[in-house]
């Protein structure tokens, strides 16, 4: 499991000079975990983050105790984009958590391949329920069983780890393969010639006349 040390700060705190010395704020909680207030290095955060993402578990140490976490929240600011605020979800031992869990689609279709379709991914995770310890941190989903345009992967097909079980309902499709759409070529309208049609000028003028 991977490990982010974190130091217990005082409230309020200078978030100029946090921040100037590469901290970042943040706070932990849990159903029985008071909301505590505390500081990441923002170097070390950010290694975690893209390792871990919000569906692992990591655990936070202070140095003297260990607790298990999921990254539940990540403020960024508005114009440097860069993380200023975190906020940890503690998970309470022997209790089992719902988080939702990005997919990871391998193969290769044969109905993307050879028939020229277009793969549709109607889902990009899976809410699932299990204790942290048994927490995957993707699930991957084989698309080469859709070979033709009636395929469907559900979430019932999928094979989640011992211990693991479905939230989102099992009958939910995850993917498909649509045909190619066909270009529909336009009409083109003749133009007309004007001389090949029996109407002499000099015709037109005498029924003008004679209608005068």
């Amino acid at each position: 499991m991977i490990t982010l040390d974190i130091t217990k700060r005082e409230v309020p705190s200078k978030l100029e000079t946090l921040r100037r010395d590469g901290f970042i704020t943040a706070v932990y909680y849990g159903r029985k975990e008071a909301s505590t207030a505390i500081t990441v290095k923002e170097t070390d955060f950010l290694k975690v983050w893209k390792e871990a993402g919000e569906s692992s578990v990591i655990s936070l140490s202070d140095g003297v105790e260990k607790r298990d976490a999921l990254i539940h929240d990540v403020a960024t600011d508005a114009v440097s984009g860069k993380v200023i605020h975190v906020d940890f979800y503690v998970i309470e031992k022997g209790k089992k958590v719902e988080v939702n869990i990005p997919i990871n689609f391998i193969g290769v279709s044969f109905a993307q391949k050879d028939l020229g379709g277009s793969l549709v991914k109607v889902m990009h995770e899976i809410e699932v329920s299990a204790e942290a310890s048994n927490l995957p941190h993707e699930i991957d989903v084989d698309i080469s069983s859709l070979k033709d345009f009636e395929a469907r992967i559900f979430v019932k097909d999928i094979k989640l780890p011992s211990g693991v079980t479905f939230v989102t309902d099992i009958d939910e499709v995850i993917a498909l393969v649509t045909p190619a759409k066909e270009e529909v070529e336009e009409e083109v309208v003749a133009s007309v010639d004007v001389s090949e049609i029996g109407l002499s000028e000099t015709k037109g003028k005498k029924e003008e006349e004679a209608e005068a």
